[in-house]
């Protein structure tokens, strides 16, 4: 089955850029800064809490709690929605001028390997590599139907093998379920963030580091969920859900999502007192986890998407948010290396309690901020979108052509 793309009346016209999609960017970036800076970016070290005041108790625990309830695995589950929507808005431009864009965006992915392992570098829990693994699926199935992609969504948000591994474990008590054992990975990480010099903590951080994040990532399920987002963005992009003409749509979308968080989020709390067999347990959890934040971010996708609409000073605060989206890449990057140089032994090795280490990520979100400001009114591209953009068409006989 072969699908078809948004009409335009004219065949080489081109997608315009979709406002509320950098600004749906800049949100999950900055969000993520925000919960990378509570975790010292992976480095989880802190301060002895005695002799704090009850208040600063109280404030670590409420910024730890909060910014986790509303961002961990919401704001990555954005970025991975829009990475899908970028494709297709890429994949269609170049399909209205004669030309096939799959071959170059394989391309692409093996480029943003490389920027993921520059990331790497400096931060372990990044996922640009992740993504330019599971990107591939974006080329293979691009051309389904609409309901086929549906389908494949589904199946990928519903955490196959954690239903297989569930199944397996209730009908064989001694089934037990694969996981990796990444102890001693995670062991060496942190003592290179705690010991090491900065190319040691490099040579770690690129191999027992992404080896540890990668398995992460599996055991987590965010390997399903992130294919299953990149093909949810990429109808997004096809049906044209960004536009306000649709935005009725993610009205339906908000009242589905609120539906089904609370019972999941009470669901995946309790499923632990009634659930003792830990073959079950565990992939129980991660598919209810899982999607309990795909329908959190819905509610925040959904949320942003009327007050971006509808709300003039909602709308106009949100707007400021642009110049930092369209620099998602360059932002994502980029923070994990000043986190590194702040938090690492290699560098200032700050030992910060939790609210001291969440002003220096609102700190690091503002003058990110700041340079995007400056940047976009002299320049198209964030620096690292530049690159990726002009290495993505370098004459290689990858076909499409420009």
């Amino acid at each position: 089955m072969i699908a078809t793309s948004i009409s335009a009346p004219d065949a080489l016209e081109r997608h315009p850029r979709v406002d509320v999609a950098d600004v749906l960017r800049g949100f999950a970036v900055m969000a993520i800064v925000l919960i990378h800076a509570i975790e010292h970016f992976n480095f989880y070290s802190f301060p002895p809490t005695e002799g704090q005041s009850v208040w600063l108790n109280f404030a670590d625990r409420a910024i730890w709690d909060g910014i986790f309830f509303l961002f961990a695995g919401k704001a990555y589950a954005i970025f991975a929605l829009l990475f899908g929507f970028s494709f297709f808005i890429q994949d269609d431009n170049r399909r209205r001028r004669g030309s096939d864009f799959r071959g170059r965006f394989c391309w692409r992915l093996v480029l943003l390997l490389l920027v993921g392992q520059l990331n790497a570098a400096f931060f372990t829990a990044e996922v640009l590599v992740l993504y330019a693994l599971v990107g591939f699926v974006l080329p293979l199935v691009c051309r389904l139907s609409t309901r086929a992609l549906l389908i494949l969504a589904g199946v990928c948000v519903m955490q196959p093998m954690c239903l297989w591994q569930i199944a397996r474990a209730a009908a064989d008590p001694d089934y037990t379920i694969l996981a990796f054992d990444t102890s001693s990975y995670w062991a060496a990480t942190f003592e290179a963030q705690s010991t090491a010099g900065f190319w040691e903590t490099v040579k770690v951080n690129l191999w027992e580091g992404q080896l540890a994040s990668l398995a992460w990532a599996w055991d987590h399920g965010r390997v399903f969920q992130t294919a299953g987002l990149f093909i949810a963005g990429m109808l997004i992009g096809r049906h044209g859900w960004l536009l306000e003409c649709n935005l009725p749509k993610w009205g339906r979308v908000l009242a589905v999502a609120i539906c089904c968080f609370f019972p999941l989020y009470g669901l995946n709390n309790m499923v632990g007192q009634f659930v003792a067999n830990p073959n079950i347990l565990t992939p129980a959890k991660t598919l209810l986890s899982s999607l309990a934040n795909l329908s959190f971010m819905l509610m925040l996708v959904s949320g942003i998407m009327f007050a971006y609409y509808k709300t003039s000073r909602l709308g106009s605060l949100l707007d400021r948010l642009r110049p930092y989206g369209r620099m998602s890449m360059t932002n994502y990057v980029t923070q994990g290396i000043i986190g590194s140089a702040l938090f690492y032994h290699w560098g200032l090795f700050l030992q910060l309690g939790i609210t001291a280490s969440e002003l220096v990520g609102i700190a690091i979100f503002m003058v990110q901020y700041a340079v995007c400001r400056i940047w976009v009114n002299h320049h198209t591209h964030g620096p690292l979108e530049y690159l990726w953009k002009r290495a993505t068409w370098i004459e290689w006989p990858f076909g499409g052509g420009r």
